[in-house]
């Protein structure tokens, strides 16, 4: 059974409890780390591509220097904390074209950022390119 994916949003409106603005501030701060951990392992190249992401990106036609910059730029949008093989992520970013890419990427936790799957995001699907639809 798939473990549904963990959003990342933040409120439109101004926090005004300091304890909500206190987590919303500590969830931010968590998941900036989590990003400029995958940099370091990006630039480093201690990353490997499963073989899905390597056959999804020959499909979709996503060059690795795409998703290196879109690493560079990216931000994490989703969690997943409890995925099926180790904790991952999803993270959208951009390519130097401002094409938007999501990379869903292990925690850097790993010897070596595993790649999971790359795409870019159906409009159909995603709202801005962040957050779900429905």
């Amino acid at each position: 059974m798939p473990v549904p994916p963990v959003p990342v949003q933040f409120a439109e409106k101004p926090i005004r409890s300091r304890v909500c603005s206190s987590a919303v501030s500590e969830l931010a701060s968590v998941l900036m780390t989590l990003i400029e951990a995958i940099r370091e392992k990006v630039l480093a190249n201690d990353f490997e591509f499963s073989q899905h992401a390597v056959d999804q990106t020959i499909l979709r036609r996503i060059s690795v220097r795409e998703i290196r910059e879109a690493f560079g730029t990216g931000k994490v949008i989703e969690d997943y904390p409890d995925d099926k093989y180790s904790p991952s992520c999803l993270v959208l970013g951009f390519t130097a074209e401002g094409k938007a890419i999501h990379v869903q990427c292990s925690h850097p936790s790993r010897s070596l950022l595993k790649i999971i799957t790359v795409y870019e995001p159906d409009p159909n699907e995603w709202i801005g390119n962040e957050q779900r639809r429905g």
